[in-house]
């Protein structure tokens, strides 16, 4: 198979090491064995990076993470996921039976649509001094939700013993909800999977505690 000089070029990754949505793509490089480059985008300093003119040609919502792969630039990382899914080897994060599927994208839309993006910093800039009751309340909210699902669709993972894309939205949702010290002692299937997939490497070094622009007090 002929390869284009494109695509045998490293992706580049545009993140925030406690990004949640930039986190998902790192797992989901890991798992896939990619090797990318990272470029660091700070989020609080100078005003927030992310608002700069560069940035925003990259990525006009002014969000992390943006992807630069195979000569095209990509902003959503679920769209990032399924993507290199669908271009690279390695284990498949999207099941092949229609079924499955369409329980692993549901619940990846349900953490990545329904639940974590009342969390983004643009957003708790607005709330003010109430960010940690409002994000207890909606985090709360999405897992009481989440957790009968799961129940029902999980085995060793999200859906089955297979890790899946529900997978890799999952593990940052969880990091999120302790950062607002949600009590997640409350969701058992959800705790139990998250602790059975910290366990993977592709989880560990893709860790906000483990990235090149981990603030020094907060590597692990």
């Amino acid at each position: 198979m002929h390869l284009s000089s494109v695509c045998l070029a490293k992706p580049v990754l545009y993140s925030y090491f406690r990004s949640s949505c930039s986190w998902r793509v790192r797992i989901a490089f890991a798992l896939k064995g990619i090797e990318y480059n990272l470029v660091p985008v700070n989020l609080i300093k100078d005003g927030g990076q992310q608002r700069s003119e560069q940035y925003s040609k990259l990525n006009p919502m002014q969000q992390v993470p943006a992807v630069e792969i195979d000569g095209i630039t990509l902003c959503q990382s679920l769209a990032v996921i399924q993507y290199i899914d669908e271009t690279r080897p390695g284990p498949c994060l999207l099941p092949v039976d229609p079924k499955a599927r369409a329980k692993v994208r549901m619940i990846s839309d349900l953490i990545a649509s329904g639940i974590q993006p009342i969390q983004n910093l643009s957003v708790l800039q607005k709330v003010g001094e109430e960010k940690v009751p409002w994000g207890q309340h909606f985090i709360n909210r999405g897992f009481q939700a989440l957790e009968p699902i799961l129940k029902e669709t999980s085995g060793k993972y999200c859906v089955g013993d297979e890790i899946s894309m529900a997978d890799i939205c999952l593990v940052p949702q969880v990091y999120n909800a302790e950062r607002f010290k949600v009590d997640i002692g409350q969701y058992p299937t959800i705790r139990k999977i998250n602790e059975t997939l910290l366990e993977l490497e592709a989880f560990k070094v893709s860790h906000p505690s483990h990235q090149p622009d981990t603030p020094a007090n907060l590597q692990a």
